[in-house]
């Protein structure tokens, strides 16, 4: 079953994932052992006979053979086809977890919708998730070898309680010749939650919507784990890694040979460079057999999560943790007299909660962050709040004298009016108070624009009539005069 490691590697010590390699359960060494011994002696045994049983004349051919071999041993692809198909298997894989059924959420829905604590309502809560159990252990008997091994009948599940003799029989009489029928007992499920709404069972007018949005989401994963196993990866992808794979090895044994005649200053035809040390065992191969072999065992361990080996789920553990689970969420929990009463809590009217540490956890208490701008200090002397002045270019100058006097787009959002004309306007308003306003605010008589546009008129602004177009703000600024 599956193998964890997460607490020896749970600090990134000197030496975390080197105590790894001496672990032997799901370990490489176990995987390829067994093809690795072989290649070995057939490697060895070779290299003895070509050594010391051959001819000058086999010794020649034999030569031949290695340097024909060698030649082309490198042209199979065989880290791209590896790659590309361990990546694609170690992904199938891991969905292949997500789509195993929870029934948490939905016992947690049932014990929430399906209120009382009488026989009848307990009854009920119980069959319901019995119900939605039983059709996982049905699929899980369909495509885990190991749960067909718990239940090799039905006779089993109802020996083990998840079904009656009755459901039994009734289960049976359904034709199941040309399609699975682990859904059963979700029509089971079904019946009763429409007979419980009708019974007004539930708790309100949304318990069956929130009831049956889980149930079908349970529902959906037994079907889609069923179709993982139904619908596999191309048998030819499985069949072009393992011949590719296998044959590069086989060719390894004679192609890695070490013959006479080459050396470091005389290489063969394949730029491989035989070294003058005469090695009966090649240990760079053997290396590669290390990675290229394991990488296909990795593949042959995950393809199928579903089987005994040491790396597939754990199902039948599943079933228990879910069984057990379902009858206390739902049940047993919901005894009125296994909840404990409301109290006030321990930080009650406490605004700094001083949450404790021991003693062997003090290093882990860090400072608060508070952003990556939190430290940065602006100087006194420019923390003074102004208002920036925009001047607007490019604009034609209309005088009033020989003064020519701006206006700023500030000045507009702030409501400041242009100087006032002899004889007051009742358009003046105050200055806002709270900003410097040193700088000396100028306007541009006449000039007022808007999107490019000379503005409104006097009339137009009073009382909605049409005014002189072209009239400057200063004959506004005016009054009636």
């Amino acid at each position: 079953m599956t193998i964890s490691y997460q607490r020896d590697v749970a600090s990134s010590t000197a030496g975390g994932f080197t105590r790894l390699l001496f672990k032997w359960k799901g370990s490489l060494y176990k995987l390829i052992c067994r093809e690795l011994l072989l290649f070995l002696i057939v490697y060895i045994l070779l290299g003895v006979i070509y050594r010391q049983l051959m001819s000058p004349a086999q010794k020649e051919l034999f030569e031949s053979v290695v340097k024909y071999f060698d030649a082309f041993l490198n042209l199979i692809p065989l880290s791209f086809v590896l790659g590309f198909y361990v990546s694609y298997v170690a992904s199938r894989w891991w969905q292949q977890f997500l789509a195993i059924p929870w029934p948490d959420k939905l016992f947690h829905s049932i014990a929430c919708y399906v209120e009382g604590f009488d026989e009848e309502s307990r009854m009920l809560r119980r069959s319901l998730m019995r119900y939605m159990n039983l059709a996982l252990i049905l699929v899980l008997r369909s495509i885990s070898s190991a749960v067909k091994q718990r239940f090799p009948t039905l006779d089993h599940v109802v020996e083990a309680g998840f079904m009656t003799p009755t459901e039994k029989e009734l289960f049976a009489a359904v034709p199941a010749n040309e399609f699975n029928t682990y859904w059963v007992p979700c029509t089971w499920f079904v019946y009763r939650i429409q007979e419980a709404t009708k019974r007004g069972k539930l708790l309100n007018q949304y318990s069956l919507e929130n009831i049956m949005r889980e149930f079908c989401e349970f529902r959906a994963k037994c079907g889609l784990l069923w179709c993982y196993d139904w619908v596999s990866i191309p048998m030819v992808y499985t069949q072009v890694v393992t011949l590719a794979t296998y044959v590069f090895f086989i060719f390894t044994i004679i192609g890695r040979q070490k013959i006479d005649g080459f050396n470091v200053h005389k290489a063969m035809r394949s730029g491989r460079i035989p070294l003058d040390i005469d090695l009966y065992i090649p240990i760079f191969t053997v290396l590669q057999f290390f990675f290229y072999m394991g990488l296909l065992k990795v593949a042959e361990q995950l393809i199928n999560p579903f089987g005994d080996d040491d790396e597939d789920f754990e199902l039948n553990w599943l079933i228990d943790r879910h069984v057990k689970a379902s009858f206390l969420g739902c049940d047993i929990l919901m005894n009125p007299e296994r909840i404990p009463p409301m109290v006030k809590d321990y930080y009650w009217d406490k605004q700094d909660c001083p949450i404790p540490y021991t003693e062997a956890s003090m290093h882990f208490k860090k400072k608060t962050y508070r952003g990556s701008a939190d430290e940065i200090k602006v100087p006194e002397e420019k923390c003074h709040m102004v208002l920036p002045e925009i001047e607007e270019e490019g604009e034609d100058l209309a005088g009033v004298g020989d003064q020519e006097k701006k206006l700023s787009l500030t000045s507009l959002l702030l409501g400041q009016q242009p100087p006032q004309q002899p004889g007051g306007s009742e358009y003046a308003s105050p200055p806002v108070p709270g900003y410097d306003r040193s700088p000396a605010v100028t306007y541009r008589v006449g000039a007022l624009r808007t999107n490019g546009h000379p503005p409104p008129s006097a009339g137009s602004w009073r009382n909605g009539g049409s005014g002189r177009s072209g009239e400057g703000v200063g004959e506004l600024a005016g009054g009636d005069g």
